[in-house]
């Protein structure tokens, strides 16, 4: 699947590009060790042994912060050249009820530039990056038809959630991460196991508690 981005020409110098969320696996993540001490018995697996964590951490395209915010004693700041800002903000009266914006919350959009361009039929899903509970925002979730609304970009609504964050977010920082979804209507078969698929699944449960590893080595299929 091919997904085409563009952006004003003025900015194509200066605007960080969309990235596969493969190649924006973060510090902290890479950092990991494999196993780690129990202080009794063997070592315990990390999250880094998960598959199913690192793939959906991995999934998709992000779109990156395209200059630095500074954020000093509440306000927020930034050096662009763009007569658009990078960042815009809202009243949390625009969510009212909506019960992850409390009334004091900084509720903003991280503006984008790159319009979005995908195969007739997908749309795009964006959503706030997938097990990245250490950015000090939230991105919320979005679905739109890039196979029709792609002569502009879109935008992130986003509400702020660390109040005590000073310093900078750096340009680069993934606000987005997103998925084109296929437009196809979902039908669910809804049954109880039948004795071959009950015994399946004990078997199953019996060798993956034997041996380390065995979704990895004999269930997950290779990412293309």
């Amino acid at each position: 699947m091919k997904i085409r981005f563009s952006c004003p020409p003025e900015l194509r110098a200066i605007l960080p590009e969309p990235r596969l969320a493969r190649r924006t696996t973060p510090d902290w993540y890479k950092r990991l060790p494999m196993e780690q001490p129990t202080g009794e018995g063997p070592d315990d697996l990390t999250v880094k042994h998960c598959l199913p964590f690192i793939d959906a951490l991995t999934l998709g395209f992000v779109i990156p912060l395209q200059a630095d915010i500074t954020v000093r004693n509440g306000e927020f700041t930034w050096d662009w050249p763009h007569d658009e800002s990078p960042l815009g903000f809202h009243f949390p009266t625009q969510a009212p009820d909506v019960p992850f914006v409390d009334p004091d919350s900084v509720v903003m959009k991280f503006h984008n530039f790159w319009a979005i361009h995908t195969e007739p039929g997908y749309a795009t899903l964006f959503t706030h990056p997938l097990n990245r509970h250490d950015l000090p925002f939230r991105t919320l979730s979005g679905l739109v038809d890039t196979d029709g609304f792609d002569a502009l970009p879109v935008h992130f609504p986003s509400v702020w959630i660390d109040p005590d964050f000073e310093g900078v977010l750096e340009a680069g920082t993934p606000v987005a991460q997103c998925f084109p979804i296929e437009r196809a209507r979902l039908e669910l078969d809804i049954a109880t196991m039948s004795a071959e698929e009950y015994e399946a699944a004990r078997a199953l449960k019996d060798k993956v508690k034997v041996e380390r590893g065995y979704y990895k080595n004999h269930i997950r299929r290779d990412r293309p």
